[in-house]
């Protein structure tokens, strides 16, 4: 019998669920499992998690009092969920969780470096081992030594909204777990751009950026994981199969389930090591350079940022209604 396109990725990459929907996990069964403040945002308000966000609530008034504001309430339920999530889907996967610091911090190493250790005591305090969890951190410079600091505690991190090589190498010096380069939104970046309606998979800016910089850490003995990320359709995840890890959305995983044929290996460490490429040392005054002479990636970081703050503030004031319709 001929093999789904989903079980041939299993067998040359890990395969993550980028959700936060508990029910969607359990039926693809992935290894790992991703969420941020849009995933986390869309699962709150979903009938069948409502007790956990009653709970949550419920608890951060708890610690609080009764004269904290509903605004200061839903700014610690916001943590204590993304937690709740995350422990949830530790239940009915193997492997790790990726849960997200405030977007609001991202140019803030002291305060990432804080809620990261902090978002790790309530997962310890849970019974969870911080070996299962990543800490996500946008890869702003700040961003990036902030994982630093707390990957030399033992805690592993998950660097997002990456769209550039310099954003990668300096993550891979840092000595940081993993990163999620975003091929979907480097290809939106490129059709708005260029005023084209496609791209052919094997062309796909996104799919050749993944690239590029898993063929750089390939070639250069680097631990940190790559973790294709973003998808808008199965041939971008065919072009990049191979890839350490990718991680993706319930529909997409539905559509690889369903379809058959061969699935090519794509990416492959022997292959990067023959590659020509020269090796770049990042320092912060490189890095700047590198990321101002990138125009889409600086766009796309600043745009992600934005996007998971407003996200995180609509969560927010989701969270205040729901208190005050709890409290009467």
């Amino acid at each position: 019998m001929a093999k789904t396109l989903l079980e041939q990725l299993r067998e040359m990459t890990v395969v993550v669920a980028d959700t936060g929907d508990i029910q969607a996990i359990e039926t693809f069964k992935p290894r790992d499992a991703t969420t941020n403040p849009s995933l986390i945002t869309a699962a709150a308000q979903m009938p069948q998690y409502q007790g956990i966000v009653d709970d949550t609530l419920k608890g951060a008034r708890a610690t609080l009092g009764k004269d904290a504001s509903a605004a200061q309430v839903a700014t610690l339920a916001f943590e204590r969920l993304a937690v709740s999530f995350g422990h949830k889907i530790l239940d009915v996967i193997p492997g790790r969780v990726s849960t997200e610091v405030d977007a609001r911090l991202s140019f803030d190493t002291d305060a990432s470096v804080r809620v990261g250790r902090e978002l790790i005591a309530m997962y310890e305090e849970q019974g969870v081992s911080r070996e299962r969890v990543l800490i996500k951190i946008a890869a702003t410079w700040e961003g990036i030594q902030a994982a630093a600091v707390l990957e030399k505690e033992g805690i592993h991190c998950n660097l997002t909204l990456l769209f550039g090589l310099h954003q990668a190498i300096a993550c891979a010096e840092n000595g940081i777990t993993l990163i999620s380069p975003f091929v979907g939104r480097i290809l939106d970046w490129y059709k708005k751009d260029t005023g084209r309606d496609s791209y052919e998979p094997a062309e796909d800016p996104g799919v050749l950026s993944v690239t590029e910089i898993y063929n750089y850490y390939k070639k250069f003995g680097y631990k940190t994981e790559v973790m294709g990320a973003s998808f808008r359709n199965v041939g971008e995840i065919v072009e990049l199969a191979g890839c350490d890890l990718l991680t993706i959305a319930p529909s997409l995983l539905a559509e690889l389930q369903s379809t058959e044929g061969e699935l090519v290996h794509k990416l492959d460490p022997a292959k990067s090591a023959g590659a020509a490429i020269e090796k770049i040392t990042i320092d912060k005054a490189t890095f700047d350079r590198m990321h101002a002479e990138n125009r889409m990636a600086s766009e796309k970081l600043a745009e992600g940022i934005d996007g998971f703050t407003k996200a995180l503030e609509s969560l927010e004031e989701i969270l205040a209604a729901r208190l005050a319709t709890l409290e009467g």
